[in-house]
C-alpha cells in the first residue's frame, strides 16, 4: 500500500469527517497549549525577525488547524506588545500528504483573516499548503524559526516490512498492531521503523530550521517500556475485535483481516531522547507525558466519541483494503464503540499524550 496516496483524514464538513471529530486532539492540545505558547514567545524575543517562518506539519483539516496557527500568532503579538516591538509578518506553511483536504482549510480562511484583523492593525500573514510526507525535506534551508505538529508523528511512513516472512505474508496475524499475541520480532520491526522515520524527520527539520529555532511535538506515546501498552495498544485490540465480528458474519474475509495491519508506533520518552541525542541537532528542553480525561462531548458516550474519531482517521486505509462500503463502516465501528464502552466500564483507562520540545543546536 502506498500510504502517501491513500491515508489521510476524512475530509469536508459531513458527520463521519475529522472537522466533526477532532475534539480529543483538541483536548490534547489544549492542555500543553501554555508551553506551546511561551515556547514561541522565547524563540521570537531571542530572534527577533522581521519576517517569522512557521510549520504546521500534519495539520489536517478542520478547525484545529487554523485554530492553532492563531494560538501561535496571538502568543507572539503579545510579546510583541509588551516589549513595545514592531510585529513581525507570519509566513506559515501548511504540511500534510498530497491526499489531505486542503480545500477546507483554504474556505475557511476569509473568515480567519477577518478574525486576525479585527483590531486597529492585525498582523501581516502569508499562509500557503506544503503538501508531501514529513518524513523528508519539505523547505528550503534555515527558512523556518518554528515547527508544530499535533497528533502526527505516531503515523509512520508505512507498515514496517520486518512483520512479513519471505513470501510477503504477515506474521502478526490475529493483531492489526503489538498486542501481547505478537511476537517480539514484531515490536522490533515497529520499533526499528519509527528509528528510521524519526531520524529521518529529525534530519530534515535540522536543515529548515535556524540555529535556536524550536519544534513543539505532540503526539500518542507510552509510559513505559513495554511496547504493549494497554493505554494505548488497547484501542487497536479493540479494532481488531470489531473486525472479528464483522469475519464471524461474513462482511469480510478472515485472511484480509489477517493482512491488516497499521503504520503506528507510540514511543516512549527514552525512544524518543535516544533517537534526538543520536542524531545530534536538537537539545531537549522539556518532555512531558500526560494523560486526557475522557469526555464524550456530543456523542452518547466516550466509547462512541473514540469510534468516531478513530473512524475519521482510519476510514481512508480501511476502506482501501478492505472494500467496505458505507453501512458495513457504519456496523464496524458501532462494534468498535459498543466494545470500547464495555471494557472501559471494567477498566479507567486513558491514552497517553507526550509533549517534545526541542531547540535546533
Amino acid at each position: 500500500m502506498d500510504i502517501d496516496k491513500v491515508f489521510h483524514m476524512k475530509g469536508g464538513l459531513g458527520d463521519t469527517s475529522y472537522s466533526k471529530n477532532s475534539s480529543l486532539q483538541k483536548r490534547a492540545a489544549d492542555k500543553v497549549k501554555h508551553i506551546t505558547e511561551e515556547t514561541i514567545k522565547q524563540m521570537y524575543l531571542a530572534q527577533r525577525p522581521k519576517s517569522l517562518g512557521i510549520a504546521d506539519l500534519g495539520c489536517s483539516s478542520g478547525p484545529n488547524t487554523l485554530s492553532n496557527i492563531k494560538q501561535l500568532v496571538d502568543a507572539v503579538e503579545n510579546a510583541c506588545y509588551n516589549t513595545m516591538h514592531p510585529t513581525p509578518e507570519f509566513r506559515v506553511y501548511l504540511n500534510d500528504l498530497p491526499t489531505n483536504d486542503f480545500n477546507t482549510i483554504f474556505q475557511a480562511l476569509p473568515d480567519f483573516y477577518k478574525e486576525l484583523k479585527s483590531g486597529v492593525c492585525g498582523p501581516n500573514i502569508y499562509i500557503a499548503a506544503y503538501p508531501g510526507t514529513f518524513y523528508g525535506r519539505l523547505f528550503p534551508d534555515h527558512c523556518l524559526h518554528f515547527v508544530y505538529s499535533s497528533n502526527s508523528l505516531h503515523w509512520l511512513s508505512r507498515v514496517p516490512p520486518g512483520i512479513y516472512d519471505e513470501q510477503g505474508e504477515s506474521i502478526n496475524k490475529k493483531s492489526i498492531y503489538i498486542s501481547e499475541r505478537s511476537s517480539i520480532k514484531v515490536s522490533e520491526a515497529y520499533l526499528k521503523q519509527f528509528q528510521d522515520d524519526f531520524s529521518l524527520f529529525l534530519q530534515s527539520r535540522s536543515r529548515e530550521l535556524i540555529s535556536g529555532g524550536r519544534m513543539v511535538l505532540l503526539f500518542l506515546g507510552r509510559s513505559g517500556p513495554s511496547h504493549v501498552d494497554r493505554r494505548n495498544s488497547f484501542f487497536w485490540e479493540i479494532l481488531y475485535q470489531s473486525f472479528a465480528l464483522l469475519v464471524i458474519e461474513g462482511e469480510i474475509e478472515e485472511e484480509k483481516l489477517d493482512s491488516y495491519d497499521v503504520q503506528f508506533f507510540a514511543p516512549s520518552k527514552e525512544e524518543l531522547e535516544d533517537e534526538v541525542k543520536k542524531e545530534g541537532s536538537f537539545k531537549v528542553e522539556q518532555i512531558e507525558v500526560f494523560e486526557i480525561e475522557k469526555d464524550g462531548g456530543d456523542c452518547p458516550s466516550y466509547g462512541m466519541a473514540v469510534a468516531r474519531a478513530v473512524r475519521s482517521i482510519q476510514e481512508s486505509m480501511i476502506a482501501h483494503h478492505f472494500g467496505l462500503n458505507d453501512a458495513v463502516m457504519n456496523k464496524l465501528f458501532d462494534n468498535y464503540g459498543r466494545l470500547l464502552d464495555q471494557e472501559l466500564a471494567k477498566d479507567d483507562i486513558m491514552s497517553i499524550n507526550t509533549l517534545l520540545l526541542l531547540t535546533k543546536l
